[in-house]
């Protein structure tokens, strides 16, 4: 029985320790240090555009909190899509240089020889 008296009072000496150290760096709950602390009010939202491009996609940051998701995976996640955003700008970029080449030159898209096809 006193080893276990021993044992408790060690244990609540500890304890206090603890709590004398963790108030003296003021890192208690009303005081977090700063990688913890609540989020501020005032962000502006992350937003997109309407169309966006990768440039957009690359100049996304996202505020630090405690709690939040993992930093490689989303940028993982932001870097295929920004590629992916790319390869289809440069994809409608390639198919409206070609409608505006065919129009100048007087190809219909309907027909290979020009003639427009009534049904």
């Amino acid at each position: 029985m006193s080893f276990f008296l021993v044992f408790l009072a060690i244990l609540l000496a500890g304890g206090l320790a603890w709590f004398a150290v963790d108030v003296a760096r003021g890192s208690s709950r009303g005081n977090q240090p700063e990688g913890l602390a609540e989020p501020p009010t005032d962000l502006p939202p992350v937003l997109l555009p309407e169309h966006p491009n990768p440039e957009d996609i690359d100049a996304i940051r996202f505020a630090l909190a405690f709690r939040g998701y993992r930093m490689d995976q989303v940028d993982q996640v932001l870097v295929r899509l920004r590629d992916r955003i790319g390869v289809q700008a440069a994809l409608i970029e390639a198919l409206t240089a070609q409608l505006k080449s065919t129009r100048a030159s007087g190809i219909r898209p309907g027909g290979a020889d020009g003639a427009v096809h009534d049904g």
